[in-house]
């Protein structure tokens, strides 16, 4: 099965609320093509609202096995990557679980609850680069729909009692 994987880049920002006891809102913002020269972390601008941090670099992976729903988010009209967001204990307290270009799979990210999954723009190389491993490895595949098996309809009757059937007095 044919694989592909480009390094890419996170900018994630961390929003201040406006409550008391509310902690921070973390929200995945951006993804570069290629890793950033900056350490992760990196703090790419600081407001009053607001702060966006270089998160570091990631992987992103194709698979052959996906190429109907990559190529679906490609003619969507506004492609995406999904980011998803988890906490930990390590300082600053989230990171980067992970990113994907199918749209199934983002959406299967957010039926934990626990995880925080945003869909980005998809950066115009990254498109390219996806749109060539889709026309590289595509294999359009025939649905077929099943036939269900005929129902026997005397499945759930009622059998005579004797042969095979439970005895008298049972």
């Amino acid at each position: 099965m044919a694989r592909e994987a480009i390094e890419i880049g996170i900018v994630i920002e961390r929003r201040r609320l406006k409550h008391p006891w509310a902690d921070p809102a973390w929200l995945p913002v951006a993804v570069l093509p290629g890793a950033a020269a900056a350490a992760p972390w990196t703090v790419l601008d600081d407001g009053p609202e607001a702060t966006r941090f270089y998160a570091g670099a990631q992987q992103i992976e194709f698979n052959a096995s996906d190429t109907g729903t990559y190529r679906d988010n490609l003619r969507s009209g506004r492609p995406s990557l999904w980011v998803a967001l988890c906490f930990t204990d390590v300082e600053p307290g989230i990171e980067v679980q992970i990113v994907t270009a199918d749209p199934s799979e983002g959406e299967a990210l957010t039926e934990t609850g626990t995880l925080i999954v945003e869909a980005v723009a998809m950066p115009v190389e990254i498109g390219e680069r996806l749109a060539a491993f889709v026309e590289a490895h595509h294999v359009e595949r025939a649905f077929t729909k099943r036939k269900r098996d005929r129902a026997d309809p005397e499945a759930m009757a009622l059998r005579p009692r004797g042969r095979g059937g439970a005895k008298e007095g049972e």
